[in-house]
């Protein structure tokens, strides 16, 4: 049996399809996108602020309705530019920018700021894109409203930003879950812990959505294939790794114990025996057992993309960590389809 994890995007095309719609905001690579066609649900298309990322959507996925601009500028378009189609959507999918809400650094200090996500994009307020992303979902009324976020979001002051971001969607006349799901729980060889706001209008009278994975983990060394580069031997880093001990989990371990500071902890190890951590754009994976970096192929699987996607001129793992993994979502639009439109 081919894991779920060993894929190609030409395997999409002998899906069963449903007949349910989607449409996607925050795309990036298309991650999401990815995983509703495995599903069998029909993307139309997409919203993405970043040219390069719109340039690798559309090489991959070949939506037929983009729109490469800010969201804030998508939810204003008039009637006669956006198609009819995405006034009857089922599902209305996005995963608005969370770094703010992020549990790494001193998140409060970022909310209110205004912030370029990312070099050569808008600069924008982040923590206001969720509520422009339902100014969408207000406009569009979709049957279904998915979106992703970062778990930091339950933590602390940030609760009080979900009260708001509940609030709205009721005012809205939906029907709001909240989902923390876990994708090592999910077929994905990694852990990665997200917050699912699922939300149905009230019009329909659904029921509550049940949402129980607990497929047995996929340890690193079962996905682990070939070589990434050899960590610079004139490095620190390559110092350091020298030191590690068993049970370090990261360089920031080994630099607090051997040298007195608190750094390096973004720099993680990778043990064959467990699961592998979050993939995230900004983190360095080195091999717990050689002194190399993971391989393209190993992010690759780490994030359940498929084997044959065009990256272009993209980090690798710049795309994969800034996406959804699609057997994650896959494995809730499956159950979307079953419990809400398959009859």
């Amino acid at each position: 049996m081919i894991p779920q994890w060993e894929w190609k995007l030409s395997d999409l095309a002998r899906v069963p399809q449903n007949g349910r719609t989607v449409f996607s905001c925050f795309a990036c690579g298309g991650g999401s996108t990815m995983g509703y066609k495995r599903a069998g649900f029909k993307v139309l298309g997409n919203v993405e602020i970043d040219p390069q990322m719109m340039r690798i959507y559309k090489k991959n996925h070949n939506p037929r309705f983009s729109f490469l601009m800010p969201i804030q500028q998508f939810k204003l378009l008039p009637d006669h530019e956006i198609p009819p189609e995405l006034f009857n959507l089922d599902v209305l999918d996005g995963s608005p920018p969370c770094s703010v809400f992020s549990t790494a650094g001193v998140r409060e200090d970022k909310w209110g700021g205004e912030y370029a996500f990312r070099e050569g994009q808008a600069v924008q307020q982040l923590d206001d894109l969720f509520f422009d992303f339902l100014d969408v979902a207000e406009r569009l009324r979709p049957k279904v409203i998915i979106a992703e976020n970062v778990k930091g979001m339950m933590i602390g002051k940030a609760r009080g930003f979900v009260s708001l971001v509940i609030s709205r969607l009721r005012k809205m006349g939906y029907r709001v879950q909240l989902f923390l799901l876990n994708s090592a729980t999910m077929g994905v060889p990694q852990k990665r812990e997200r917050l699912f706001f699922i939300a149905t209008r009230n019009d329909l009278s659904l029921p509550p959505l049940e949402l129980n994975f607990n497929d047995p983990p996929v340890l690193y060394r079962d996905i682990r294939t070939g070589d990434g580069s050899t960590i610079n031997p004139e490095s620190k880093t390559y110092a350091r790794w020298h030191l590690k001990r068993p049970r370090d989990l990261n360089m920031g371990d080994v630099t607090e114990r051997e040298e007195g500071k608190m750094s390096n902890f973004n720099t993680i190890l990778l043990k064959g025996q467990k699961v592998a951590n979050t993939l995230a754009s900004s983190s360095v994976f080195l091999r717990d057992d050689v002194p190399r970096h993971i391989s393209d192929l190993d992010i690759i699987r780490m994030q359940t993309f498929p084997s044959d996607y065009d990256f272009m001129d993209a980090s690798v793992q710049y795309v994969c960590g800034m996406s959804v993994p699609p057997v994650m979502m896959q494995r809730i639009a499956e159950q979307i389809y079953l419990q809400w439109f398959q009859k």
